[in-house]
């Protein structure tokens, strides 16, 4: 028991910049005082069948910290609570080793069925402020879960979720989209290439299309008409395309 607090006081000094103390961290971190009453008292008692007190236990633990956690979830080791207030977790939901939660995050169900209904989390997740993982789907190792995210699905290893409802998108993917980017010259406009909205990447890679097949439609009449070819002047149509309104849409 003192070993896993001492771990899960360490943890707080590498994911918080504004710990300074272990006394401060002690005695100033709901997060912490949630997963020691969870892990000390209220899931063991859930185990070993007193599942009244168990509730009850963490009933109180609830009422002092402002993070609901059911006895009966199962939560790895070295898992930081950053702030922690409004957090829910599930009985069924189960968290990975190294994950990082943040305040008024819900892994709730989506049935009132028994039996597995709420969410697996890997090993390092990271789930943003207000997000909300539903039902039992499973987050992979290392993935992130974005602020006020609404997550229905199962989210790859290394993925990032985001949006309501969340739409993921992998590393390889934004990776493959910038090189693309880069290799023809053009980039999406004054959206950087960290933006991780899958939604947001799929416009930047329409514009890139559209650039692309302008040049060569340009060079192609150029061709045509020092050929002798009439190719009529349509320049009203192709005026209408405002990459900067388009910009100042997704800002």
């Amino acid at each position: 028991m003192f070993d896993r607090l001492k771990e899960d006081i360490a943890v707080v000094f590498d994911r918080d910049p504004a710990a300074r103390t272990r006394w401060e961290v002690l005695t100033c971190y709901p997060g912490l005082h949630a997963l020691a009453w969870h892990r000390a008292v209220a899931h063991p008692l859930w185990n070993r069948g007193f599942r009244w007190l168990a509730r009850f236990i963490s009933h109180v633990g609830r009422w002092l910290t402002g993070i609901e956690i059911h006895p009966g979830a199962t939560i790895g080791r070295r898992v930081f609570i950053d702030h922690g207030m409004g957090i829910v977790i599930g009985e069924t939901a189960e968290i990975g080793d190294d994950t990082t939660l943040y305040h008024g995050v819900t892994l709730g169900g989506t049935s009132w069925n028994k039996g597995k209904r709420h969410p697996t989390l890997g090993r390092s997740v990271v789930v943003g402020a207000g997000a909300k993982i539903l039902g039992p789907i499973t987050i992979g190792d290392a993935a992130k879960v974005g602020s006020n995210a609404v997550v229905v699905r199962d989210v790859p290893a290394g993925a990032t979720a985001v949006g309501i409802p969340a739409r993921v998108v992998t590393a390889d993917e934004a990776q493959r989209q910038q090189q693309q980017a880069e290799k023809i010259g053009f980039s999406a406009y004054a959206i950087g290439k960290d933006i991780d909205d899958p939604l947001v990447q799929a416009i930047h890679k329409l514009l890139d299309h559209a650039a692309v097949t302008d040049g060569r439609l340009d060079r192609l009449i150029e061709r045509l008409t020092k050929g002798g070819v009439e190719c009529g002047d349509d320049r009203a149509v192709a005026d209408g395309f405002d990459p900067k309104q388009i910009n100042r849409t997704l800002e």
